[in-house]
């Protein structure tokens, strides 16, 4: 499989008390879902949509139209939901999904969670999001200072589950080894430019983990307005063989598991030297001048008594 690596991190944000973000890592299949809703129906809507991408039926299709036919099931699932719970009702969620076959990446996408490729030194975002702030920025109504800060740039115009269909973008990348794929919510995008987010992929992208733990700390860093969900992959042309240079000492474990303390494992490590022999034999030899001078001292106290 070409996924060399890939991670994951969440988080609730600064001012959120839930978090509604779930997110789908079941390689080759990735995915976030951002939920939207009253009282807990965003979380509801993206926890099913989540469910049907992993363990959802899509009839032996590949790419983009299995991807499609995912999305539909989660948005027939959601809406059947909000037409028959009423604390559910509106709910919805967005949906960015990427599935790898081979050296090709297919995208399916609705809302504002985005996707992007980062290739070398640079950064392409590779959906367009949909919402009203971007409506307003391609018709030329707002510039990209202004949609940065609009007070509506969480009003998203496409969901999932909103309405009995729903319309996907659909599309297939040609990927190359090294490329780092991301996948995240407007929680983090909101709060961190495309150029931080380069710089910050581009820093750890031997470490994934690192790369999207620290755009999450970023995000929280620019106010963690909204949840935060960051899922990276990188692409490569063949598994990592196993390589005994990568090979690391392990310390010793004690019988329950835990390491061992300090002390312990000076112990194990460096222990005491053997007593030479021809010290052994010095030892032997004054003790038994000892006993002998305090035998002959016994005899002498015993004359001197009589």
């Amino acid at each position: 499989m070409p996924v060399g690596a890939y991670a994951v991190a969440s988080d609730t944000g600064r001012r959120r008390r839930r978090n509604e973000d779930n997110y789908v890592v079941a390689p080759p299949l990735f995915a976030v879902a951002d939920g939207m809703g009253g009282a807990q129906a965003g979380e509801v809507a993206s926890r099913l949509a989540a469910s049907v991408l992993e363990g959802g039926d899509s009839d032996g299709l590949d790419g983009p139209e299995r991807i499609d036919a995912l999305i539909q099931e989660a948005n027939r699932r959601i809406y059947d939901r909000a037409s028959t719970d009423p604390a559910a009702s509106g709910m919805g969620t967005t949906m960015t999904v990427a599935l790898v076959d081979g050296m090709t990446v297919a995208i399916g996408h609705v809302g504002d969670s985005r996707a992007y490729l980062v290739r070398g030194e640079h950064m392409e975002q590779l959906t367009e999001d949909h919402s009203l702030v971007n409506e307003l920025l391609k018709s030329g109504r707002l510039s990209e200072e202004e949609a940065h800060v609009h007070p509506q740039r969480s009003v998203i115009t496409r969901a999932v589950g909103t309405d009995p269909d729903v319309d996907v973008d659909g599309f297939t990348i040609e990927a190359e080894e090294g490329d780092v794929f991301l996948l995240c919510s407007d929680g983090l995008t909101d709060m961190v430019s495309d150029e931080e987010i380069l710089e910050l992929v581009h820093e750890h992208r031997d470490d994934l983990d690192k790369a999207v733990k620290s755009l999450v700390t970023a995000a929280n860093r620019g106010g963690g307005e909204d949840n935060i969900t960051a899922v990276a992959f990188r692409i490569a042309a063949e598994a990592p063989a196993a390589n005994l240079e990568d090979t690391v000492a392990m310390p010793a474990l004690t019988m329950d598991g835990d390491e061992p303390d300090e002390q312990t494992r000076e112990q194990v490590q460096e222990p005491e030297p053997a007593v030479p022999a021809a010290d052994a034999r010095r030892v032997r030899l004054v003790l038994l001048g000892l006993i002998l001078l305090l035998i002959v001292a016994g005899v002498v106290i015993w004359g001197l008594s009589r």
